[in-house]
């Protein structure tokens, strides 16, 4: 017998745990479906006006389109976006949790005290016109001949850096995440190629963003060199200078307060939000008890839930600058003729989920429910430890790449459908949230989130999930590092044009 699962009493639909046959009455369900139901998508669990709130999570996710009637597949068809459920008292569930010690990592400490989980030598570029020098450079230094210690040097480059105004806002995010990578402690140094003529001068951005050139941070221009070869020539020089200093660094134990995760999620699904999401956010709790960091980010994908950001908002200051970053959203939206319900992607859709409301309630439980203490601008340094929101589109490469430069040194990042993302310098795990996704696509998958549908507790996956932190922290490679992935997933923001 197929069944369904009920997340809160309240809900008015019910998650076919199984596929669910028309005619056919679930286990958990008092009515017969009335159409085919996929597992991971919603049945009514009894009737709904036309207009009517429709709710999971205990939280309104969209109105009734038309009459519902019991049993009914709930879906676009008849469900559709809702303003309604979202009143916030700020501040209403801040608990800070309590105090935990004793988890570590072998981590990289840096001279100035910075610390890393991986032991890079970066390449930047400061525009694409350098982009093909970089690779080359980079391309010089293949993995299987670098020394123990040394896990790679990577070229990050990317469409930007000229085509506008020097002063525009294009390139002050790029100066702003360029900045962030060079200062990130995953890099034991870094390289920046530039052509020479670009709007994105490398003196320029260095001094707005208080950086400095020296032994770990070397710059050149193509024009400078002499043209290509002799650029390609020059920086492989360089690197392998860097490439000898880095192998030097040796692991030390070090306190899991020194771990910035950023949170992910892709290609969602209807079990997102009941494993993966609430299992990472277990996980988090964990993260912040020992002092550490995480980074909550893709504005876009916590509209609808925001609610329940700022009811853990630590003060009004901070409620007012993440409903300043949700009103731009909103004036961008408009301006550019979207809609921010139209975020669901057609993936998202085809595994159960429906409005951006439902997606975002998901979404944000992948914050746990420690404190938000701060709110960020896209690829600006993170301040606060703890829980911080850094703003950002929901396009996973994009949000992860600001999320980086504001120093996560580790990635979390769950999926319902299948994601194969990577992101260096920052290792990545994966977190399935189901069993077919965690079989399928093993590969990729570093954890199986979904013994949460089959009784074991929340509590106990996110503690498997802190725990693999903590290894990968100290130099395992995570599924998508065995893959070599991560290699083109840098993509600053862009919101401007190009003249």
């Amino acid at each position: 017998m197929s069944r369904v699962l009920i997340l809160n009493p309240i809900d008015d639909i019910a998650v076919a745990l199984d596929d669910v046959a028309a005619g056919e009455t679930p286990e958990g369900l008092a009515v017969p479906a009335t159409a085919d139901i996929a597992q991971g998508h919603k049945v009514a669990r009894h009737a709904v006006a036309q207009g009517g709130l429709v709710r999971r999570y205990g939280q309104v996710i969209g109105r009734a389109r038309v009459p519902i009637a019991a049993g009914d597949h709930v879906h676009v068809h008849n469900l559709a976006m809702a303003d309604d459920g979202r009143e916030a008292e700020v501040g209403a569930d801040v608990r800070a949790p309590a105090p935990l010690t004793g988890a570590t990592f072998q981590g990289i400490v840096r001279k100035d005290g910075r610390v890393g989980t991986r032991n890079y030598i970066g390449v930047l570029t400061s525009v694409n016109c350098s982009a093909t020098v970089a690779r080359r450079i980079a391309d010089a230094f293949p993995d299987s001949g670098l020394p123990e210690g040394v896990d790679g040097v990577v070229a990050f480059t990317h469409q930007g850096g000229c085509g506008g105004s020097s002063l525009s806002t294009d390139v002050e995010l790029l100066q702003r995440t360029l900045a962030g990578y060079a200062r990130h402690p995953n890099f034991a140094a870094i390289l920046i190629v530039g052509l020479g003529c670009e709007a994105n001068q490398i003196p320029d951005w260095l001094s707005k963003t208080g950086l400095e050139t020296g032994t770990t941070l070397r710059a050149m221009t193509i024009q400078e060199a002499g043209g290509t070869a002799r650029a390609i020539e020059a920086g492989i020089g360089i690197v392998r200078d860097l490439v000898d200093e880095a192998s030097k660094v040796q692991r030390q134990t070090v306190s899991a307060s020194h771990l910035t995760v950023g949170l992910q999620c892709g290609g969602s699904d209807g079990w997102s939000g009941v494993t993966a999401n609430p299992a990472l956010g277990a996980a988090v709790d964990l993260l912040v008890a020992h002092g550490g960091s995480a980074m909550l980010s893709e504005t876009p994908e916590i509209w609808g839930a925001e609610h329940l950001l700022l009811r853990r908002a630590v003060s009004q200051g901070v409620a007012d600058k993440l409903n300043a970053r949700l009103e731009w959203w909103r004036a961008y939206a408009d301006r550019h003729g979207m809609e921010l319900n139209n975020n669901p992607s057609p993936g998202n859709l085809k595994g159960g989920l429906t409005t951006i409301l439902e997606k975002s309630l998901g979404a944000v439980a992948k914050s746990g429910s420690t404190p938000l203490n701060d709110v960020i601008g896209y690829a600006e340094p993170l301040a606060s430890p703890g829980l911080t929101f850094m703003d950002s589109p929901g396009y996973d490469p994009c949000s992860a790449t600001g999320q980086i430069a504001s120093g996560a040194n580790l990635i979390v990042f769950t999926t319902g459908r299948g994601s194969v993302f990577g992101a260096k310098p920052a290792p990545s795990i994966k977190v399935a949230s189901n069993a077919k996704l965690a079989s399928w696509m093993d590969e990729d998958m570093d954890i199986d989130a979904s013994p949460v549908l089959t009784g074991t507790p929340i509590a106990d996956v996110g503690a498997e999930i802190f725990a693999r932190m903590l290894a990968v922290a100290s130099g395992e490679p995570s599924k998508s590092e065995a893959l070599g992935i991560g290699d083109n997933e840098f993509v600053p923001w862009a919101v401007g044009a190009y003249l």
